[in-house]
This record gives structure tokens, sequence and C-alpha cells, in this order.
């Protein structure tokens, strides 16, 4: 199969045409999950809790749960799809099932019946493989790469590739070419200041055309940024605080997963000190997050929102009851 750009990917799944294997690579983070949640729109939303399953291929660590896990991807993407023309499979983390780290027999078995699936994918259900760095040496590889259509994100090699890319995410604006080459130039070969200097600019200049006076206006050095000012501030009990810096992280192109995992951290480290009689609810959270994420149960955004929230409050709940028992014990 051809490669394809993410531009083109979101055109076939908006006419409702997509193809049946997709491999997507590379290091942008949030271009690959942003592709990937956008073939959700191919099933109703009613539906998606029947039609589109994920799997994650770094929990298969040994060859019996690899073997495990191919069986069960395979099973879902033969399952005809309830009520629906389509079913969507999700494979992350896919570069441990195409190049698995350790050999064995059953790690070999496993991969000779995704190979089965990949030579004979099911009509009716779209396979994407979300992947990081892959060992391109590998056999399933080799067979992937022949039958899967392979989305590169994140590669700019050159000021021309920057170029491509603001176009192709500015499609629809009026934007003087001066304004893009401006912006390429400025960011170089990295996509995450590129992606938000775009974003401002598309705010900045909305409703009019867009000028290189505007790209010069919003264009600055790449700022650094408190990875645990979130954290801080759920311990702080502050869920305005909070909801911004989550909203800052999500705009730098954080990865919603991996966010997850920064909050069930400060669950499991902190809360067992800091609020005592919220920690049981404050994991049923986390979990119940997770897994609306993995089932695309609601907007990641929306879903981490919510959680932030939660956690704030059982926090803020266990301020104001320590704070009742020192009222009492003062004369």
């Amino acid at each position: 199969m051809p490669r394809a750009t993410a531009a083109s990917v979101r055109t076939q799944i908006e006419t409702g045409r997509p193809d049946l294997i997709y491999l997507i690579t590379g290091g942008d983070e949030a271009e690959k999950s942003e592709l990937a949640s956008s073939f959700t729109a191919l099933v109703d939303e009613e539906l998606r809790g029947f039609n589109i399953q994920r799997f994650h291929a770094g929990d298969m660590t040994t060859g019996d749960k690899l073997a495990d896990g191919v069986a069960a991807i395979v099973t879902a993407a033969r399952t005809v799809p309830m009520l629906s023309p389509r079913r969507i499979v999700f494979v992350m983390q896919a570069e441990h099932l195409i190049a698995p780290k350790r050999e064995s027999e059953a790690a070999t078995g496993a991969v000779e019946h995704f190979e089965q699936l990949v030579n004979r994918p099911e009509p009716q259900t779209t396979l994407v493989l979300v992947a990081g760095n892959i060992d391109k040496r590998g056999r399933l590889y080799k067979v992937l790469s022949g039958a899967a259509t392979v989305v590169e994100c994140g590669a700019l090699q050159s000021v021309g590739d920057g170029e491509r890319w603001i176009k192709a995410r500015a499609a629809g604006h009026e934007i003087d070419p001066a304004a893009v080459r401006y912006l390429a130039e400025q960011a170089g070969p990295d996509l995450n200041r590129l992606r938000n200097d775009v974003e401002r600019l598309l705010l900045y200049g909305a409703g009019r055309r867009i000028t290189i006076e505007d790209a010069r206006a919003i264009a600055s050095p790449a700022t650094l940024q408190d990875q645990w000012a979130m954290a801080n501030a759920i311990e702080a009990g502050d869920p305005a605080a909070a909801l911004r810096q989550l909203a800052l992280m999500l705009d730098a192109g954080g990865v919603p997963e991996m966010i997850l995992g920064q909050l069930g951290w400060l669950v499991r480290a902190k809360f067992p000190a800091l609020a005592p009689r919220s920690v049981r609810a404050a994991i049923d959270a986390v979990f119940r997050t997770d897994l609306d994420l993995k089932r695309s149960a609601g907007e990641p955004r929306v879903l981490l929102e919510r959680l932030v929230i939660e956690l704030c409050a059982g926090r803020q709940a266990a301020a104001g009851s320590a704070a009742r028992r020192q009222a009492g014990r003062q004369p």
C-alpha cells in the first residue's frame, strides 16, 4: 500500500471510505493520538461501545501474553459489526507486537497468527496500529509495509516539510505564503512548537487573511513548562489552576494516556497521606477514566478534566476535614 499523509487519511475518514489496515508511526505523539482518535467518527457515537476496541501491545510482555493478545485482536477484527457498517480495532504501542523483544516459540506463533490477519484482513473492520520507533528489519514490518497504509507523523526534515505541514493544518484559512515560510523557519524541526504557533496564529487571525505580520506577532521561542504544575495544583486543592495546567499540557501536545499515568501516580503516591478517605474513590475515578479512554467513550480532554475536578474535590474535602479537626482542638 502507498504511504499517506495525515490529511489524506482524514479525507478518507470524512468520506467514509477508509482502508482496511493503517500503520501510524513517527515521533509526534500528539499527531498520532489525534489521527487515531479521528477513526472513531466512522462509527455512530451510540454504537462505539460495541464496535470499537483498543488493545495495548505494551502489556504483552511475554510470549504467552503476546499470543493471548494477538488471539484477542484477531477475534475482535473478525467479529461482525453490530448495527454498524464498520468496526474499528486499535492496537496501541504496536511496536511491541511488530518486533517482540523476547523471541520464543509462543511469540513466533503469535507473529505468524497476526500475519494471517494482515494478509487476509476483514473487509468490515479497520485495523489501526499506532507505533513508536519500529525495528524495520523484522518480517512482520515488511509484511505490514506492503499491506497497510503507512502514515509517518512528525518527520520534519526541512523547511519545505514544515510549510507543507502548515498548509495542511491551515486548510480553509487564507494565509500568506510569507507567513507560512516564516513559521516553518522559526520552528525548524520542532513540530510541537510549530503546532502551537499555528494554532495560536489561526486564533489570532480568525476571519481574515493572515499576514506575515501576524506570524511575527505570535511566533515566539519555545518556553519551558513545569510538567508537574497540574499535580501540584491538585495537591493544593486548586481546581482552576489544575485545569489551566491540564489545558497547557494538552495544547503543547501532551498525550492523554501519559497525563492519565501522571494522575494515577499522584493518587497512588500522594493521596494516602493527603486525602486518605478519598483514596478509594480517586482510584475508582482513575480506572474509570482509563476505561473510557480505551473505549473512546468521550473526548479525552473532557474525560481528563472530569478526573481532575474529582481529584481536587477529594483533596479539598480532606483539607476541610483537617481544618475542622484542628479547630475542634483549639481551646
